[in-house]
């Protein structure tokens, strides 16, 4: 084993078949030993690695998900050892503090649902369901910790060649998004019936709780050391200033850390205010172009022809949040693993010319949200890339009658008047 201590290429190929031998069945405890001898010796990317060079390989995102659970289980008590320090506020210490309010939220579900499975058939379950209810209700907010890590984090860790990462994790943040919806659902269905916690709903507790332990381990452990040893100061202070807008998972960051000054000029090119941008049907200076993006009644998103985020509007009220940090990223590393064979069918289609429009409407905590796509081409078809425009139709759907007068406000502000 010695051999493997400083040949980073031999370590993660001996990583890669341990991983491979465990997901065929192999007796965990029958390998931890030299996955210990290695793992000592390996830095956190080195684990990334190799979970990007099996995708490489042709192994399906979720079949490489299925045996990331299975080596973090050998493998974490080792990692924990790797730690480095940070100054409070550090986008590093407040993703683990949430990580620790969400383990406590977790702990508080279990002891909830422990308590009601204890109580006798006939009884109501009553104040355990109320906290298992609460701690749901917690758990909940974790959407904001896994949008951060794939808008922020896994963005940045792309522009240094990591994009294994991002994938498999984002598989898992879906599942326990659809875990969580699905437990929220049952709970209400057996609250409203004043029943206890059905067989059901408590698998599914169980199993949308290990889901989001787990993931809180592989950050602590392999995520976030791996990021303190690849990311300049540069690209954590380009977090730290983009991450209120996604907001905070149950904890709000401490106060202590301050990011580094610019050692570079931005790379955006601009122009001084009183530069016009002369159109075919008229001009615009710098300020008007910026105000008019920020006014429209819809979010815009451009990608280019080489598939890159290079543009998106910043009106006061996004549907979606966006972050500087994609700028210049794939549009396919933007979406998760389940979606991103329709985001390539749709470009296909625009860039071949057989389509030019495609769109889609969900449900999004009680709004009508419409979603289109549409081809950009120039004056003699060539194609440039697609343009998403999001709008919620929520108020405009309810409408009703005419408005002939003129009367400032809208028709939900007349209602609520």
């Amino acid at each position: 084993m010695s051999e493997l201590i400083n040949n980073r290429v031999k370590r993660i190929e001996t990583l890669k078949t341990i991983v491979k031998q465990l997901h065929r069945g192999a007796d965990p405890e029958s390998v931890r030993q030299q996955l210990t001898a290695i793992v000592r010796e390996a830095e956190p990317g080195e684990i990334a690695a190799m979970e990007q060079e099996i995708i490489a390989e042709g192994v399906s995102v979720e079949e490489v998900r299925s045996m990331c659970d299975l080596h973090a289980q050998v493998v974490q008590d080792i990692l924990r050892q790797q730690h480095q320090e940070v100054p409070p506020g550090h986008p590093a210490d407040t993703l683990k503090r949430e990580n620790e309010a969400i383990r406590e939220a977790v702990s508080d579900m279990r002891a909830a649902i422990t308590d009601i499975k204890r109580l006798p058939e006939e009884a109501a379950p009553g104040e355990a369901l109320v906290r298992c209810r609460q701690a749901l209700n917690k758990l909940m907010d974790v959407d904001k910790h896994y949008r951060r890590k794939e808008d922020l984090f896994f963005s940045v860790l792309e522009r240094h060649g990591i994009t294994g990462p991002s994938k498999v994790m984002w598989a898992i943040h879906d599942d326990a998004r659809g875990r969580l919806k699905a437990l929220d659902q049952a709970l209400a269905v057996e609250g409203a019936a004043g029943g206890g916690l059905g067989p059901g709903a408590g698998q599914l507790a169980e199993e949308a709780l290990a889901i989001i332990e787990n993931m809180t381990a592989k950050e602590d452990n392999i995520l976030l050391p791996m990021m303190l040893q690849t990311l300049t100061e540069q690209e954590w202070g380009e977090i730290w200033t983009e991450s209120p807008a996604y907001g905070w998972c149950l904890v709000e960051p401490r106060d202590g850390y301050r990011p580094p000054e610019p050692t570079s000029p931005d790379q955006t090119v601009e122009l001084s205010a009183d530069r016009a941008v002369i159109l075919p049907t008229g001009t615009l200076d710098v300020e008007q172009i910026k105000a008019l993006f920020s006014t429209l009644p819809v979010d815009i998103t451009f990608v280019d022809a080489e598939d890159r985020v290079r543009f998106f509007s910043e009106g006061s009220d996004r549907i979606f949040p966006r972050s500087k940090a994609i700028i210049g990223r794939k549009v396919q590393h933007c979406h998760p693993p389940t979606s991103v064979h329709v985001v390539d069918r749709i470009l296909s289609d625009f860039r071949s010319g057989k389509e030019s429009v495609a769109e889609f409407w969900i449900d999004l905590h009680g709004r009508f949200i419409h979603i289109r796509y549409f081809a950009v081409r120039d004056g003699k078809g060539n194609y440039l890339g697609a343009l998403e425009v999001t709008q919620d139709l929520t108020r405009l759907r309810s409408l009703q009658g005419e408005r002939r007068l003129l009367q400032y406000g809208t028709a939900q502000a007349e209602k609520d008047s």
